[in-house]
């Protein structure tokens, strides 16, 4: 299980590298790599708040958007009969079957945010 760390409003995911017996924290959602490393919580939010002003500075001076861009649109697998009780529960609501695994999601995310 990995853990997230909110440093200056933007998200990383730690985890711990037995290898080097350190953490590691990755920026996620940004438009390119910034990562860090440390021993401690300490040492990952000093080194994770420099790592982070260097890549916004960086996007800032070469004018990129710090954050990638998503469109909104997921391409889902499933199984085919799993994809036939969603068309029927949709339908049975009088909604679409977008709406309804939306819903479902936020609902399911909510919970456990």
């Amino acid at each position: 299980m990995n853990n997230v760390m909110t440093i200056s409003g933007y998200q990383a995911v730690i985890v711990y590298d037995p290898d080097i017996e350190m953490f590691r924290g990755e920026f996620v959602n940004l438009n390119g790599g910034a990562d860090f490393y440390a021993a401690d919580i300490e040492g990952l939010k000093r080194e994770g708040e420099q790592s982070l002003k260097v890549f916004l500075d960086e996007c800032q001076a070469r004018g990129i958007e710090p954050l990638r861009p998503v469109s909104g649109k997921l391409a889902l697998r499933m199984p085919p009969e799993l994809h036939r009780r969603l068309i029927l529960e949709a339908a049975r609501l009088g909604t679409s079957l977008n709406t309804l695994i939306t819903r479902q999601l936020e609902r399911d995310f909510n919970a456990t945010a």
